[in-house]
């Protein structure tokens, strides 16, 4: 059998595995295949899991028949989250034909050149999370709009409700002028806006490897990597995917209330307005010190939109709780929600927890948390209505029309003009249309520093 010349990919998840698969991708270009997209039928299909929601399997076992459909002599590989969690799951799914843990997904074309030679379908390569210690840098192209750069991999801390250490590994980091230098190549191709990702972004400085069972002290911080970055030449926009809440410190925030590139957009994790959860949990702050950031932010950019993740249905949470949270989000000057129901993770702390929360609770609370979420984004569009804002257009889905988001994260819709794709105006925001956006009328273009 020939060597396979084409491949597909699909991606489950979040920004970092987007970040993973195209840099994935880039290895198989290197070795002279052809990437194609799903439909056409490929020799070799990359499908890239998540393990947060408990649709997992389903959604997996989806995919691969999608993909058999296309291509029934394709030979289909799984990496991913849910690849290092349930290797041996996943590889008993009629047509899988390698699983690839953490430690092996980035040596994919070692393992995909010998699968004609397999004996038999289903092989797993997933080996301990732990051997999981290198940093592999990672950044998405395909859309010249934004390219989604990961800078930080694994975790340290001890969430009772999470898997993704397991998944994982340890944290560890890029370095400051490695990705300064990714983020220069970024530029070269015509990008204007980074979205930094990691799983725990602001624990950035990890080392990325283990001398004789010690790892090395932080050699940077997240400060200071902004501040490099921020000084880069030809992107427009630095977006921080992600921050915890107790790592989003003053320093940060002031850094980026005066930053030449980084956008007033923060989105911070909460998971419970409530103290008793937060410590069942195992968070590191308690929901003073969240109201306390979400101060700072406003104090200093009162324009800046504020994103929250908050899980809904915890062991032990009763209605006072699940209340108490909803105040909480209620009087909190924060922009818009991502509602979370939980679900049972096995090997996590929670699972094993007293105080089982029915399904049906779970979905109202996450219903009545969504109507919130709607209500808080109308609110923070509305304010802004009537000002002028710089937005990156993009093509919209919709036909005839271009989109984009301001610099705050607002969603603006407008007439398409194809030659304004990847380019930067003011728009003066005018009203919200009956989807949620925002509609406008485009100002002028802004002069960007070269």
């Amino acid at each position: 059998m020939a060597t396979p010349q084409s491949v597909a990919f699909y991606t489950l998840g979040c920004k970092l595995n987007y970040s993973e698969t195209s840099s994935i991708g880039r290895l198989f270009e290197s070795a002279g295949y052809r990437e194609i997209p799903f439909e056409q039928g490929a020799d070799v299909y990359v499908i890239n899991t998540c393990s947060v929601t408990d649709f997992a399997d389903t959604k997996c076992r989806n995919i691969v028949r999608r993909a058999l459909k296309h291509a029934p002599e394709a030979k289909i590989v799984v990496v991913g989250c849910y690849a290092q969690l349930k290797p041996e799951e996943i590889a008993n799914i009629p047509g899988v034909d390698l699983v690839l843990g953490a430690a092996e997904k980035f040596r994919i074309l070692d393992f995909v050149e010998g699968l004609s030679k397999a004996a038999s379908k289903g092989m797993v390569r997933a080996g301990d999370v732990q051997e999981a210690r290198e940093f592999i840098s990672s950044f998405s192209f395909g859309d010249r709009t934004r390219s989604f750069l990961k800078v930080q991999d694994g975790c340290d801390y001890k969430c009772t409700f999470c898997t993704i250490p397991l998944a994982r590994g340890s944290s560890r980091s890029d370095t400051v002028e490695q990705v300064v230098l990714n983020a220069r190549q970024i530029a070269e191709k015509g990008v204007k806006e980074i979205v930094l990702t990691g799983v725990n972004l602001g624990d950035f400085g990890n080392g990325t490897a283990v001398i004789e069972g010690i790892r090395p002290k932080k050699e940077a911080l997240f400060i200071d990597l902004i501040r490099a970055l921020d000084e880069v030449k030809g992107i427009d926009r630095f977006r921080i995917s992600s921050i915890e809440p107790n790592l989003c410190t003053d320093e940060i925030i002031e850094f980026v209330a005066q930053s030449k590139r980084f956008v007033p957009h923060f989105h911070m994790p909460l998971q419970s307005g409530n103290d008793k959860q937060l410590r069942e949990m195992r968070r590191r702050y308690k929901r003073d010190l969240y109201a306390s950031r979400v101060e700072k932010i406003k104090t200093l950019m009162p324009h800046a939109c504020i994103g929250v993740d908050v899980i809904v249905g915890f062991p032990g949470e009763t209605d006072d709780d699940f209340l108490e949270t909803y105040h909480f989000l209620h009087q909190l000057e924060v922009s818009y929600l991502h509602v979370f129901t939980y679900s049972e993770r096995p090997n996590t702390p929670a699972f094993d927890m007293e105080g089982v929360v029915d399904m049906a609770t779970r979905r109202e609370r996450n219903k009545m948390l969504s109507i919130l979420s709607e209500k808080k984004r109308h609110f923070f569009y509305q304010q802004h209505l009537g000002q002028k804002r710089p937005v990156l257009f993009e093509q919209s889905k919709a036909a005839g029309r271009m989109s984009g988001f301001t610099d705050n994260y607002i969603k603006v819709d407008l007439p398409l003009e194809p030659l304004k794709m990847n380019t930067i105006e003011l728009v003066e925001l005018a009203a919200i249309d009956g989807v949620g956006h925002v509609t406008g009328q485009r100002i002028q273009m802004l002069e960007q520093e070269a």
